[in-house]
């Protein structure tokens, strides 16, 4: 039987802490320049991605971490240092530069990896949810009702990206160059609210 106050309480917990309308600027920013098809594959390569890590999680928790030897405090130590780097790329307009140098079909360039599928769509606060998710419930049915509730996030997060191209016309150049400034600094807190948590996990932070 299908536990509806389960899937709402979940589809909210999880489109909280994923925060789709929050990203889709940060998506903005880190493909401006872009050409319209090449943001698409992006923002669905990012969405596709972060789904797979998202399930692999939810299917075997910690155990995934435990294996290689990662805590999860570790992991947002990690994904905290990774994301105060794009952060600094943003401020300083470094990624634009280097687009411009390089070409917009650069790999190099590519931010549907990384940051964007990790760790801003599947980072430590999406993992450690599903982990919890997945652990409230047992069996098939409950695996196959966190996953439901996930796959419905990732399309709202897809469709946000598809839709930013809309939002960067409303925009215009300068009001994109502000957003990428001010993006910038908030990755930047939040990349360090990452490793104080991290940290404080390892017992070091207050």
């Amino acid at each position: 039987m299908i536990d509806t106050a389960f899937l709402i309480t979940s589809f909210v917990t999880l489109f909280v802490i994923v925060d789709p309308i929050g990203l889709t600027p940060v998506f903005m920013a880190l493909t401006q320049g872009m050409s319209p098809a090449t943001r698409r594959s992006v923002g669905l390569r990012a969405c596709f991605t972060a789904a797979v890590l998202l399930a692999l999680f939810a299917a075997f928790g910690e155990a995934v971490l435990g294996f290689i030897g990662i805590s999860m405090a570790a992991f947002r130590v990690a994904g905290g240092a990774l994301l105060f780097l794009t952060a600094l790329d943003m401020l300083f307009e470094r990624r634009s530069k280097r687009r411009q140098d390089q070409g917009d079909d650069d790999d190099s360039q590519d931010p549907s990896i990384f940051p964007m599928a990790i760790p801003l769509i599947a980072g430590p606060g999406s993992i450690a949810t599903v982990i919890l998710l997945a652990g409230q419930t047992t069996g098939i049915e409950g695996f196959a009702m966190v996953i439901t509730v996930m796959l419905a996030v990732m399309v709202i997060v897809a469709t946000m990206f598809l839709a930013s191209g809309l939002f960067e016309r409303l925009l215009g150049k300068t009001g994109i160059n502000v957003i990428t400034r001010l993006l910038g600094m908030l990755l930047a807190a939040l990349s360090v609210q990452f490793i104080l948590d991290g940290l404080k996990d390892f017992g070091f932070a207050g």
